[in-house]
């Protein structure tokens, strides 16, 4: 029996929207919205145990905040479905979602934001895809040695 290796991620949000003290205060919270082919695909390649780079975007202080953990693997996402949410797709049937979301399970917020222009000035992480321009991806991959340089430069408390 093989052991599924662990992955590294991060997933953007506003921070107006859900935030990082929100998924604090909750503890575990849905993964919904996400309306990008690539970004789903992505979720769905997500297991248990996952740990998620939380990024705050679309505010001044863009930067990574967090870290949480991929509590359930993909599942439909049921907001896809209800005529009344913004995220209602017409085209998805019950029986072929088109959307999915996984839930995530808060770990830690950083003593300090690492912000994107301290990202994007250091070599370590200059081919880390939220760095590089033009890479706007709501859910992306991230490789082992950058969760480590991230971890180191914010202080984090959580052992890899």
């Amino acid at each position: 029996m093989t052991t599924q290796r662990k992955q590294y991620w991060l997933m953007k949000t506003e921070p107006e929207v859900f935030s990082i003290d929100n998924l604090a205060k909750l503890g575990r919270s849905p993964w919904d919205g996400v309306r990008s082919y690539q970004a789903r695909n992505h979720m769905q390649a997500m297991r248990v145990g996952d740990l998620v780079l939380f990024y705050h975007s679309s505010t001044d202080d863009r930067g990574v905040v967090g870290l949480a953990q991929v509590a359930r693997e993909a599942y439909p996402d049921h907001t896809q479905f209800d005529p009344k949410s913004k995220y209602f797709d017409k085209g998805a049937k019950k029986d072929a979602p088109r959307w999915f979301m996984v839930d995530v399970q808060f770990v830690e917020k950083f003593p300090k934001l690492l912000h994107l222009e301290t990202m994007k000035a250091d070599p370590h992480l200059a081919d880390m895809l939220v760095v590089k321009r033009g890479m706007r991806l709501s859910v992306q991959p991230v490789e082992l040695k950058h969760v480590r340089r991230i971890l180191k430069q914010v202080g984090a408390h959580t052992p890899l």
